[in-house]
C-alpha cells in the first residue's frame, strides 16, 4: 500500500476483544458480536449483501491506509514476523475506544432484559396512576342521548 497502513475505524483497544473472549469461555453461547460496526456489517449482509460488498469494495482499500506516506524502509509481517516485542498497544492508541457498549449490553442481556421489563412495567404503572388521578377523560364521559326530546 502507499501509505501507512491502519485498522479499520473505528479502532477498539485489545482489551474490549478479549473481555469478549474471556466472557464467551465462560459462558455457554455460540458468538459474541463486539461493536457496533461487526453487528452493522453482520445485518447489512444479511439484508443486502450485493450492497454491501460494493460499499466495502469502494471504500475498504481506502479505510486501511492513513494519510501518511509509507517509508520504502518499512518492516512488514508478510512473509515472516518481526523481530522484537511490539506489545498490543501501538499507534493508535490515542484513537482506540476503550469501551464498546453493544458489547457491554451483548454481555448482559438478563440484567439489561430484566432492567428494560422493570422500566417498561414502571411506565405502565405510572401511566395508570397519572389517568386515575387525572380523572376521567372527556371523551371518557357519557352523555345520555334522547331521540326526538
Amino acid at each position: 500500500m502507499p501509505r501507512q497502513a491502519q485498522p479499520v475505524p473505528p479502532i477498539f483497544q485489545p482489551e474490549v476483544a478479549a473481555e469478549a473472549i474471556a466472557w464467551a469461555a465462560a459462558h455457554p453461547r455460540r458468538e459474541v458480536k463486539v461493536g457496533w460496526p461487526t453487528v452493522f456489517a453482520i445485518w447489512a449482509d444479511r439484508l443486502a449483501p450485493g450492497l454491501a460488498d460494493r460499499y466495502l469494495a469502494r471504500t475498504g482499500y481506502e479505510a486501511q491506509q492513513t494519510q501518511e506516506p509509507a517509508g520504502p524502509d518499512r518492516k512488514d509481517n508478510l512473509w515472516e514476523p518481526l523481530r522484537g516485542d511490539y506489545g498490543a498497544h501501538g499507534r493508535f492508541d490515542a484513537r482506540a475506544r476503550g469501551f464498546s457498549l453493544q458489547t457491554w449490553l451483548n454481555t448482559r442481556g438478563r440484567m439489561v432484559g430484566a432492567f428494560g421489563a422493570a422500566a417498561a412495567i414502571g411506565i405502565v404503572f405510572a401511566n395508570f396512576r397519572a389517568r386515575r388521578r387525572a380523572g376521567p377523560s372527556p371523551r371518557s364521559v357519557r352523555v345520555p342521548f334522547r331521540v326526538g326530546a
